[in-house]
């Protein structure tokens, strides 16, 4: 690999072991063994290396989330079998969704990080949508990811707060699948009451104008 290359792995590892904001620069280059210089050459500055890696960690447990989980795209059985590789590997994600959710309660101390982590929503929102539904992501378009897209990134974002703060008590897979069904049933009951039924047309013939 080129300097580049290594950058990217020592980044990835940093971001494991020390999160976004413990993680300087110099760690990135120990952890590499490329030099300081390279990091601004390639990436720009210590924050857009790490989001880049942050980006390419978010991509490869994606395809480890997907692989195997069976059931045909967007039915119950695939949304549990996706929660459930998503569960298994918990001890090795929950690293980096603290250092994430640390990136966003630290307001200001790290603008530049936050606003980059930010514009990168979009592609792990494509890739969450395609890894449920099947859909290929350039088939997805805006709508598809402000909503469906921030939806299942609300809910991953969710579970992995529970597993962070107390593994025991955070739902299974499939109970949380389980609540996917009964909050989908419950919202479908109201709207069904609170739509109008169509009118009956009357049986009878219309009387002349007189």
């Amino acid at each position: 690999m080129g300097h580049k290359e290594d950058l990217l792995e020592g980044a990835k590892k940093c971001l494991v072991e020390k999160g976004f904001v413990r993680t300087t620069a110099r760690d990135i280059v120990n952890a590499s063994g490329a030099n300081l210089a390279s990091i601004g050459y390639h990436y720009g500055s210590k924050d857009a290396l790490l989001t880049q890696a942050f980006i390419a960690v978010m991509e490869e447990w994606g395809e480890a989330f997907a692989s195997g989980a069976k059931g045909e795209d967007g039915s119950l059985e695939r949304f549990r079998g996706v929660w459930e590789n998503v569960l298994a590997q918990h001890e090795a994600t929950g690293p980096v969704w603290a250092a994430s959710l640390e990136v966003a309660l630290s307001r200001d101390r790290v603008p530049d990080l936050r606003a980059m982590l930010a514009a990168s929503q979009a592609e792990g929102r494509r890739g969450l949508i395609s890894m449920m539904t099947g859909t290929p992501e350039d088939q997805l378009d805006e709508r598809d990811v402000r909503t469906l897209g921030a939806f299942y990134q609300a809910l991953l974002n969710g579970l992995m707060i529970q597993w962070i703060f107390d593994p025991e008590s955070a739902a299974t897979p499939e109970e949380f699948t389980e609540g996917m069904r009964r909050a989908a049933e419950t919202a479908l009951r109201g709207q069904s009451r609170s739509t109008p039924a169509p009118a009956t047309p009357d049986p009878r013939p219309a009387r002349p104008i007189e």
